[in-house]
């Protein structure tokens, strides 16, 4: 079945389980309370660390660096904060741990070094042929 497919059906079904065992220890209000309150907290974080990451790919512009972990940890910023947005305890776990710039540091370089194993498998293609020096003449 298709990954994709299966967030899509799996994660709220996740998150409707995490509502009705969490909703029935604490309370239901208490539960949309935590849910709003994660959602705002959680986005001014990450407008704060998007700050950051701007101020840092700013210096390595400044210094004629390409800001690739910057605009990298950009996106990831941006993710988190869509998941925490959404309502949901899994959303807001998972969107916390992509926030906290140690744990985002190293989910990019476990993503990266996985992109990287793909691209080499994918790259080794040879394409055999002759050639010929065509002269002007």
């Amino acid at each position: 079945m298709n990954t994709l497919l299966l967030l899509i059906i799996g994660i709220p079904m996740l998150e409707i389980y995490l509502f009705i065992k969490i909703g029935a220890k604490i309370g239901a209000f208490n539960t949309i309370l935590l849910i709003l309150i994660t959602a705002v907290l959680g986005v001014s974080y990450a407008k704060f660390e998007g700050i950051n990451t701007l101020k840092s790919a700013t210096k390595n512009l400044i210094n004629n660096l390409i800001p690739i972990y910057e605009i990298i940890s950009g996106a990831a910023l941006a993710v988190a904060s869509i998941l925490l947005i959404l309502p949901g305890f899994a959303t807001d776990i998972i969107g916390i741990v992509l926030i906290i710039p140690f744990t985002r540091k190293l989910i990019i370089k476990l993503f990266s070094k996985k992109i990287k194993k793909n691209d080499t498998e994918k790259n080794k293609k040879f394409i055999e042929g002759e050639y010929e020096d065509i002269d002007d003449k």
